[in-house]
């Protein structure tokens, strides 16, 4: 027996060595190889990287393996799956907060690791098959991630019997013919698994913005039916000829894209209540007076100093005003983007003329705005609500693009243990991931004052996320979350609240 213990011990100081170790440099000289070998170089390049994505399948699988739902709370306390949160399971067996945790680990967002997760489970149970061929790098990454997508929702049984009638062939395919091939015989054989994935992509469907690569410019994207993508673009397209034949000499392309914003922002003859717009333009002074180009954001989207300042002339210079019926709110950052202060106008109209209470020279240097003042109440005041939303404008866990409508307004150090209700202590959470926070093992967060969030998983990986306009500027950003379900109460409003959650950080409740 200690004989075996202490093999053990070996073979786990091996393992531990091994993964510390950097990864290898297995490139050649690109300059001395020839043409062919340069070719034959691209192919070995392709089989590797599928061996890689069968290798990362397997560790995915093991560490779902090492989080079964047994970590999950019990189904009669706070925080188990029931109602809208008891969404279908992404992996059966597996707790409800695993996609969060590997997406950490994989520093990605939620959606791409559970994608990743599901695909990495449909190797396992529905194409054992593909999975031996991309492990042997026989079969691309892409290929098989197609034969994955097309076969998850359908039966076990059923996925292999069509993956044994295109396999053999699926390297002689594109991508685009191997779908159609597969889905051809899946519709043959099982249509009500097409049919579950149209609902299920119909229920993720959202609405998202993201930057441009233009400055100053952003794409609006919507996921819908493909009829209803159909129709509504043929209308908008419609209307930009018409205005092209009457004489409008733009690009066809510009008049779509105005013509479209147009119909969302002004729609006519519809017969519902007005819409208005409530617009957060944030900008460090010393680009506002011309003496620097920090670039700023309208509702964090980046945009160049220069186009802050005519975005501020257009609304009316020294006279701003909001949007028609909307809000216009100022947010006031330092250099590095650190946000100092909100205000609206009036009260940033108040604060100029008032100036400095102590030296009534004006040109002091002592900030007359300041973020807002803690309270001794467990729910934020109104002024740190807005302090909240603008520095965060997002969900703060680790590449969690949900929008701060749909996010709670949550203690970093909980309030029943001390914790400050204190701009430099509240961060914006999706409820989802403020679920996480409070009820799932092992997670750990720390914040600092400047509003910089560390969030460590139980399995170690710790990711650092900055308020959006502060620099160094985050990378990209991944592609947002779902929305979260509208009217659930957040985690310590929970009825059965008035008992000690199951389980807690540092041994306090949420």
């Amino acid at each position: 027996m200690g004989r075996m213990r202490g093999q053990q011990a070996v073979e786990e100081l091996l393992v531990d060595w091994s993964v510390a170790q950097p990864l290898p440099d297995r490139r050649l000289p690109v300059s001395l190889l020839t043409r062919e070998q340069k070719a034959a170089e691209l192919q070995r390049v392709q089989a590797r990287r599928a061996m890689d994505a069968a290798y990362e399948a397997e560790l995915v699988l093991g560490l779902a393996d090492d989080t079964p739902d047994t970590l999950d709370p019990p189904a009669d306390q706070p925080g188990a799956r029931r109602g809208s949160w008891a969404p279908e399971p992404e992996l059966p067996g597996v707790a409800q907060f695993f996609s969060a945790e590997l997406a950490v680990v994989l520093n990605c967002g939620r959606r791409s690791a559970a994608n990743l997760a599901q695909r990495a489970w449909t190797y396992r149970q529905h194409l054992p098959a593909t999975w031996a061929a991309l492990a042997a790098g026989v079969l691309d990454e892409a290929r098989a991630k197609v034969l994955a997508d097309v076969l998850g929702l359908t039966s076990p049984a059923l996925a292999r019997q069509i993956e044994a009638q295109v396999l053999a062939e699926a390297t002689d395919l594109s991508t685009g013919r191997l779908k159609a091939k597969a889905l051809a015989l899946l519709l043959k054989l099982d249509a009500d698994a097409v049919d579950a994935r149209r609902k299920d992509a119909k229920r993720q469907a959202d609405v998202r913005t993201y930057p441009s690569q233009l400055e100053g410019m952003a794409t609006l994207a919507a996921e819908l039916p493909a009829d209803e993508a159909a129709e509504a673009f043929d209308l908008i397209d419609q209307l930009a000829r018409m205005a092209k034949a009457d004489g409008d000499d733009r690009p066809i392309g510009q008049i779509r894209a105005e013509v479209c914003s147009l119909l969302l922002r002004r729609p006519a003859d519809h017969g519902l209540p007005g819409v208005t717009a409530n617009v957060t333009v944030t900008a460090a002074l010393d680009a506002l007076e011309g003496t620097a180009a920090t670039p700023g954001s309208v509702n964090g989207l980046p945009i160049t100093a220069g186009h802050v300042r005519e975005l501020l002339a257009r609304l009316g210079a020294l006279g701003l005003r909001a949007p028609e019926g909307g809000s216009l709110t100022c947010a006031l950052t330092d250099a590095d983007g650190r946000l100092l202060a909100t205000a609206t106008l009036e009260q940033l109209a108040r604060a100029a003329r008032r100036g400095c209470p102590d030296h009534r020279t004006g040109d002091c240097g002592c900030p007359v705005l300041d973020r807002p003042p803690p309270t001794e109440a467990h729910d934020p005041t109104e002024a740190q609500h807005a302090f909240l939303t603008t520095r965060d404008r997002a969900c703060r866990f680790p590449n969690c693009g949900q929008r701060t409508g749909w996010a709670d307004r949550d203690h970093v150090i909980p309030h029943a243990c001390g914790g400050a209700t204190d701009c430099a202590n509240l961060c914006c959470l999706c409820r989802s991931h403020h679920r996480l926070k409070t009820h799932a093992r092992g997670w750990r967060f720390v914040m600092d004052p400047d509003g910089t969030l560390h969030v460590t998983t139980p399995s170690g990986v710790t990711r650092t996320t900055r308020p959006p306009g502060m620099r160094p500027p985050p990378g990209p950003a991944p592609a947002p979350d779902p929305p979260e379900p509208a009217g659930d109460p957040p985690p310590h409003a929970s009825p059965s609240d008035d008992d000690p959650p199951p389980f807690s950080y540092g041994g306090c409740p949420f």
